[in-house]
């Protein structure tokens, strides 16, 4: 079996990617954190997760992210997977977030859209079948 362990994410603030990610996934905690260098440019880092998986931070990001409208070459977006996406989506506006894309459904799963602080697009989809052959059909 393979499972994602973590992704690695230049961003802007820490702090304000966070703040965030805690709004998608209220269990999860910063795991540890230090101070590296980057090829040459010096950078603080967290892992922000749980026991089984996290994403590391790392913050002095420069430049804009992609333009997710284009087909530039890039991340495109991920997804988590939810349990509630109402409770997801409303924790992530009350934070200050705004949808990106909104809330689609189907007779299988629900999906919606948000762009973190840093510009990477962030899909949440609570699948409503445990079928995998309904949960990956296509919209």
């Amino acid at each position: 079996m393979l499972t994602l362990e973590h992704l690695n994410l230049v961003v802007k603030d820490i702090d304000e990617t966070i703040k965030f990610y805690q709004a998608i996934a209220p269990h999860w905690k910063v795991r540890s954190s230090g101070q590296g260098n980057w090829y040459g440019t010096p950078r603080n880092w967290v892992h922000f997760g749980d026991d089984y998986q996290f994403i590391s931070f790392n913050d002095n990001g420069t430049g804009a992210n992609r333009d997710l409208e284009t087909n530039a070459l890039g991340l495109s977006h991920f997804a988590f997977s939810t349990a509630n996406i109402d409770a997801a989506t409303t924790r992530l506006q009350a934070a200050g977030f705004e949808i990106k894309i909104p809330l689609h459904e189907d007779a299988h799963r629900k999906n919606i859209y948000f762009l973190d602080p840093n510009g990477y697009e962030v899909e949440l989809v609570q699948y409503l079948s445990d079928i995998p052959s309904e949960r990956n059909l296509d919209a």
